[in-house]
């Protein structure tokens, strides 16, 4: 049985280290306002075993005009577990707590290898591809929630 419930920062990094930091130091897994109030982690367990994570923290970006932001990081799921729908239900997950509290617009750093993947979901890209250094080639996107 599947279940996805809110964890703690340093409960992501079981999953973050080996599939967004595999290599990397440890500390590498902490990202920027991971301990804030406003930051939301959430977690993805198949049986009692944690299998992928999300981030959701409450940052705006300049370049879109809508009030209520928030921009997801550290999405992840471990690589036995991808490609069975996991990742899409962390990232409705999100939308629904987005919508929930009144956040109209969902964006994020996309590596190359995920566009299509958010793209299946309504995600578009805007503006051309940069590199994140030590992570390699993003796409920023977004989605307009409807809070219905």
């Amino acid at each position: 049985m599947t279940l996805i419930k809110e964890i703690s920062a340093k409960e992501t990094f079981i999953v973050r280290h080996p599939v967004l930091r595999n290599g990397k130091p440890l500390e590498s897994c902490v990202f920027e306002g991971d301990d804030l109030p406003t930051t939301h982690h959430f977690g993805i367990y198949d049986s009692d075993n944690l299998t992928g994570i999300i981030s959701l923290f409450s940052k705006s970006n300049t370049i879109f005009v809508s009030q209520n932001q928030a921009q997801i990081r550290g999405m992840a799921v471990l690589e036995t577990h991808q490609k069975k729908g996991l990742g899409e239900a962390l990232v409705k997950h999100c939308e629904k707590y987005c919508n929930d509290n009144q956040i109209d617009l969902i964006w994020f750093n996309a590596r190359t290898a995920a566009v299509g993947f958010y793209k299946k979901l309504g995600y578009q890209i805007v503006g051309e591809a940069f590199d994140i250094p030590d992570v390699g080639e993003h796409h920023l996107m977004y989605k307009e929630l409807k809070n219905e």
